[in-house]
């Protein structure tokens, strides 16, 4: 993939180095858990680049030309953009966007990490309909269903973004399930939010506020349902905890920068068991930004400090979207 956006901001050696310590060494790749699909695709990788450089070697290095960065803990020597899919979170190569001939793939109307997923699993229950159609045709129609159901979990629609400073949005479709005080042992005095996202709903996450990846941390579990409370302990999860900077006007009429720090968790749940996250320490997000999805049903909680500014306005069974529906405020 392409290097980061450019509200990311570009990290000085010092910043660097606190990144490195804020990032969980667990994190390799941009899928902790790895997965079938993913091997997969890691495999092909293998042999796309060994064709490229056998048979169109002026396209290597042109790609080669336009490569920036290093090589870092990267596995192998890139070709392409292609080749960084899953190790976008790693200090490592990148290809500036305009450098990028697969920039067209971030315009197609589904979250682009879900591609590979979308097209063999999509291929398969295609394939599965049309031989059932030579036993008894109605055994398609289950196995079109499924392949429809698939192509509607990895959708990406547009969202609106508000822009009302201090504004908070949800960081992820679905059911607000919880929301309690909680002393969280880093941020202090905070509210805590749980969103269930079901197959149904698009599973991209979104930055919340805007602000900068400060620490992420990936936390191995078990695969519980994520409508059950133990889940969001004991089920494998990842935080991401930024430090939010915003100018509000304050009652004199002048800007007034506040600066808190909050959190974002991703939750596997009993079929979702594929947390995605492309972002590292240092990463300066914009409000409603996508950063990372879970894969097929889960659970997104939101942390958030209450300094006695905090105003809530969701309420227990709402239905969200990410980026878009407001949870609240901070006056």
């Amino acid at each position: 993939m392409s290097d980061p956006p450019s509200c990311v901001a570009k990290t000085s050696e010092h910043e660097t180095s606190n990144a490195a310590a804020a990032m969980d060494l667990a994190l390799t790749t941009i899928q902790p858990g790895g997965g079938i699909v993913m091997s997969i695709e890691l495999a092909w990788g293998g042999i796309r680049r060994w064709y490229l450089r056998k048979f169109r070697p002026g396209y290597v290095q042109r790609m080669l030309q336009t490569r920036q960065g290093h090589k870092g803990s990267l596995p192998f020597d890139p070709v392409d953009p292609r080749d960084i899919k899953y190790y976008r979170n790693q200090d490592t190569y990148w290809w500036a966007d305009a450098d990028d001939p697969f920039q067209w793939r971030e315009s197609l109307p589904f979250v682009r990490v879900g591609l590979a997923e979308l097209l063999l699993l999509t291929s398969f229950f295609v394939l599965l309909a049309f031989l059932s159609v030579f036993i008894w045709w109605p055994l398609s129609l289950p196995a079109l269903m499924v392949a429809a159901l698939v192509v509607y979990f990895f959708r990406d629609p547009k969202r609106q973004i508000p822009a009302l400073p201090g504004t908070i949005v949800s960081p992820a479709d679905g059911r607000l399930v919880q929301m309690e005080a909680i002393e969280d042992p880093e941020l202090g005095k905070c509210i805590q939010v749980g969103i269930f996202l079901s197959i149904f709903n698009v599973h991209a996450n979104r930055v919340s506020l805007p602000g900068r990846v400060i620490s992420i941390r990936y936390h191995p579990g078990k695969f519980l349902n994520a409508l059950r409370p133990e889940s969001a302990r004991e089920n494998e999860n990842l935080d991401v905890t930024l430090e939010a900077t915003e100018s509000a006007a304050d009652p004199a009429g002048e800007p007034s920068p506040v600066t808190r720090k909050y959190r974002i968790r991703q939750i596997t749940g009993q079929f979702a068991r594929r947390i995605v996250c492309w972002v590292r320490p240092g990463d300066v997000l914009l409000r409603g930004e996508m950063y990372g999805m879970i894969k097929l049903g889960s659970r997104t909680e939101l942390v958030l400090p209450d300094d006695g500014n905090l105003d809530i306005t969701a309420k227990i069974g709402d239905k969200l979207k990410a980026g878009s529906s407001v949870i609240g405020q901070y006056k």
